[in-house]
């Protein structure tokens, strides 16, 4: 990777644009005066030094780096040049061609980064088109480094499944969050009391298996051979169809990406 690019970002007004922003400035990814973001009412007071516009050209123009933050519903009316640049699509379900034919390039690079972007614990696969060099590759790795974790992975298929695996980030742990906190508050303790022990177990867990790089097979099956009180709640949850109701949900994800794609 050069030593320093200039990054645009189509949308950085907005959460995941702002996210990455802030954690690839923060990791000196890219330098302030290096960074261009764009917006579409009003302008945002953040990133002292970096250049705030509502106009998309004038932000291709003078980057290196275009990546593209906008909801997939708002892709086909934007109009923006960007030929023979490297453009990186933060964007569910729309294609490496397809970017790449309506930009003018071919060096594309379709990511799905998630809401932990903005503590720097997202997980990010990614795709390049054929024309995409080591040198993107290398700006590609670095941005998402500074997110959390990133792969390449092998075919847009893969980004599809991925969309509702990793795509939906911290909302699978949030709802499993939910329906345990619903359960402790109807039992009879406090919501505060509820919230904390329940936050607290999902967050452990998280820094546990991150630390220990653990298979959660490996921690389902531990718990299961002590066969205490943990074990009686995972078979019941299993025979309730725990783990089919997640199935059906990621592939509901996955279809749901595919066809926001073809919309």
């Amino acid at each position: 990777m050069s030593a320093s690019f200039k990054l645009g970002i189509v949308g950085g007004a907005g959460w995941l644009g702002g996210a990455v922003a802030s954690t690839a400035l923060a990791a000196g990814v890219v330098r302030a005066e290096d960074l261009a973001l764009s917006y579409r009412s009003a302008k945002p007071d953040r990133f002292p030094g970096a250049l705030w516009t509502d106009d998309n050209q004038a932000l291709a123009d003078r980057s290196d780096v275009i990546m593209l933050s906008v909801r997939p519903q708002d892709w086909p009316s934007l109009e923006l040049g960007a030929k023979g640049k490297l453009v990186i699509s933060v964007m569910a379900g729309i294609r490496v061609a397809e970017i790449g034919e309506k930009h003018g390039t071919r060096r594309v690079v379709r990511t799905l980064p998630n809401a932990a972007a903005e503590v720097g614990k997202s997980y990010t696969p990614w795709i390049a088109s054929g024309e995409t060099t080591e040198d993107d590759r290398a700006v590609v790795r670095a941005i998402f480094d500074a997110c959390g974790l990133q792969d390449e992975v092998g075919s847009e298929r893969d980004i599809d499944y991925l969309t509702g695996l990793t795509g939906s980030g911290p909302a699978f742990p949030a709802l499993l969050a939910e329906a345990m906190m619903r359960d402790a508050v109807a039992f009879g303790l406090s919501p505060d009391v509820a919230r904390r022990a329940v936050n607290t177990v999902l967050s452990g867990t998280g820094r546990l298996l991150e630390r220990n790089d653990a298979s959660p097979a490996d921690t389902v099956e531990a718990f299961l051979g002590y066969r205490g009180t943990t074990a009686a709640a995972i078979e019941t949850m299993r025979e309730a169809g725990f783990d089919d109701a997640v199935a059906k949900g990621l592939a509901a994800a996955f279809l749901k990406s595919i066809a926001m794609g073809k919309a």
